[in-house]
């Protein structure tokens, strides 16, 4: 079990998940969540905070808090997603959005897509050092990305437990789809709810989709993959029939991908260097970027 939770991988891979996650929270703050900000103008009665929140505990928002939680969290997540101080700036990152978290979830309403990225945040920091491109393996950020794994599938399972928990059998047989639907559907939802039984059908299928999703750890990797692209259709079709994005859970879900092989500054310098063969501008002297020998005889570049 434990080498199976510490199988090391790649530390570009690491590297590449570090960045993409570091990025997707400063996105959020700007595009997903930015109406958080606008809690500071409830009134401090209707804030009821988490059972963290009221363990800490932590102080009742107000302006100036919200407004120092956002610049210091969009700041410093930029900050950690260029990989330097992996721990200092892991660890600030994770309590500030933490806070931003139980914030945002403390007037009512708790999403649950959030859980796979909280953890994510919180053991990223444990990773080390890692290096975009760098081949070299790692135990630590194997464990890291692994326990973020954990997280993504818990959604998953967890989900269907609290559905037949709270809505029993009905919510298989019930109208869960349709109300969601004349709630918040477009066209294409409108469409699919015009077939007969079509919505019962499919919420048999997300309640087995959701407890068979640990199988995902049984397959090898091509099937693994498969299994995962499945996920994000399914995501995909949610967004386009009743828009719910699960956007967090879909940032932490890229813990199963081969993240190492995303080299997008690999990839642009190439195309350049293309680019530059192919008009003979100043482009053209490129390549030795490439690895081309200089006229020393050694090679530039990485």
């Amino acid at each position: 079990m434990s080498r199976w939770l510490t199988e090391a991988v790649p530390r570009g891979r690491v590297a590449a998940f570090r960045t993409l996650i570091y990025l997707f929270v400063a996105a959020d703050l700007v595009v997903f969540t930015p109406w958080v900000r606008t809690r500071v103008a409830v009134p401090g009665e209707l804030y009821q905070p988490l059972l963290v929140g009221r363990l800490l505990p932590l102080p009742t928002p107000n302006p100036a808090l919200v407004a120092v939680l956002f610049w210091a969290l969009l700041l410093l997540a930029l900050l950690a997603a260029t990989g330097r101080a992996p721990r200092l700036l892991g660890w600030t990152v994770f309590a500030l959005y933490f806070e931003w978290m139980i914030v945002a979830m403390s007037y009512g309403k708790v999403d649950h897509d959030r859980f796979g990225l909280l953890v994510a945040l919180a053991v990223l920091p444990t990773a080390g050092r890692a290096r975009h491109g760098d081949a070299t393996r790692t135990e630590a950020g194997g464990w890291a990305l692994r326990v973020t794994q954990i997280a993504v599938i818990c959604t998953y399972f967890l989900a269907a437990w609290a559905k037949l928990r709270f809505g029993g059998l009905d919510w298989l047989t019930g109208s869960v789809l349709a109300r969601a639907i004349l709630r918040r559907g477009t066209e294409l939802a409108d469409l699919l709810a015009s077939v007969p039984y079509l919505l019962i059908v499919a919420q048999f299928g997300i309640v087995a989709f959701e407890l068979l999703s640990p199988v995902v750890f049984l397959l090898r990797e091509r099937w693994r993959l498969a299994t995962v692209g499945f996920f994000y259709s399914f995501h995909l079709v949610t967004v386009a029939t009743i828009t719910i994005s699960f956007a967090p859970h879909l940032a932490a879900m890229t813990a199963f991908l081969p993240l190492e092989r995303v080299r997008p500054v690999v990839w642009a310098r190439r195309l350049l260097t293309r680019r530059g063969r192919d008009t003979g501008g100043p482009a053209g002297t490129a390549p030795a970027l490439a690895g081309q020998a200089s006229a020393a005889g050694r090679p530039d570049g990485p």
